[in-house]
């Protein structure tokens, strides 16, 4: 089993779910390591400064947010950590929404969670009630420092948590600046007809297998190639919180009946904060 990159608990209401966060995807990119070809030592990277063209020391280094063009508020590194939000090892629902409401492109990372010990059946019971109710959660979770909008959604035996774009990141569809000749387009039946035609001609099923990176493949047997043939170098490299215990699992029809007897609270409706500005 993958290892957990975050423990915490789902919450929504006063039901508190413990689970655990595990990465659904992977990547399968190659890595070129820049090198000195007359040594083959690594080679890094230098604090350049981009108008002297000289390199500079990291104590002289801040971080700046543009403010105008060409003209920057300092944050001290201070100030950066005071307004990260504070990790709070909780997926905290507040809302739930249709399926189909939220656009494909708001989505982002997709992780499976699974139930730590005793959250077996609560666990069993939210993924039941949202694959009956067609719902899916919303909720706002902190990981690495970071605050994410997020989804919860049934898929098969487990609860799968997507991170969303937030709405300020999502270019609309606006910005394509789509011409008449596309928006009010006088489709030929005859041409649809064939269209459709080539599309069931060409259908079949999702077959995840018979899908393969080319360029990946090739890059890595080259490689397997030239190691075989002893073309390798040696190089010398330079010197370079687990989450809170689940909460304990009380009476679940009471918590449920507690839940709902509560539902006029604000704090089922809260919408995430905003954020005025972008930082860096």
């Amino acid at each position: 089993m993958a290892r957990a990159i975050w423990k915490g608990a789902i919450s929504f209401g006063l039901v508190h779910i413990p689970v655990s966060l595990n990465s659904a995807v992977r990547s399968e990119r190659v890595d070129f390591d820049w090198l000195d070809k007359r040594s083959m030592e690594p080679v890094g990277y230098k604090r350049i400064n981009k108008v002297t063209g000289k390199e500079i020391d990291k104590d002289d280094i801040v971080k700046g947010v543009e403010y105008e063009k060409g003209r920057y508020v300092v944050i001290s590194e201070q100030e950066i950590h005071a307004a990260r939000p504070e990790a709070t090892q909780t997926i905290d629902i507040f809302s739930f929404v249709d399926a189909s409401e939220i656009p494909l492109q708001h989505f982002d990372t997709p992780y499976y969670l699974s139930p730590d010990k005793r959250g077996g059946k609560v666990y069993a019971l939210l993924r039941e009630t949202l694959e009956s109710t067609g719902k899916v959660a919303l909720a706002t979770v902190v990981l690495h420092t970071k605050q994410h909008l997020a989804l919860l959604r049934a898929l098969d035996d487990a609860l799968v948590l997507i991170t969303l774009r937030w709405p300020a990141e999502v270019r609309g569809l606006d910005t394509l600046e789509l011409d008449k000749s596309v928006t009010d387009a006088k489709v030929d039946k005859r041409e649809l007809t064939m269209a459709k035609r080539l599309v069931e001609d060409m259908s079949g099923s999702w077959s995840p297998d018979d899908y393969h990176d080319a360029f990946r493949e090739t890059i890595l047997d080259l490689v397997e190639e030239k190691a075989s043939k002893g073309k390798i170098s040696v190089v010398e490299k330079g010197e370079g919180g687990e989450g809170q215990k689940g909460a304990d699992i009380i009476d679940l029809t009471e918590l449920l009946k507690r839940s709902l007897g509560g539902k006029s609270t604000p704090a089922a409706k809260k919408k995430p904060a905003k954020r005025s500005r972008k930082a860096s």
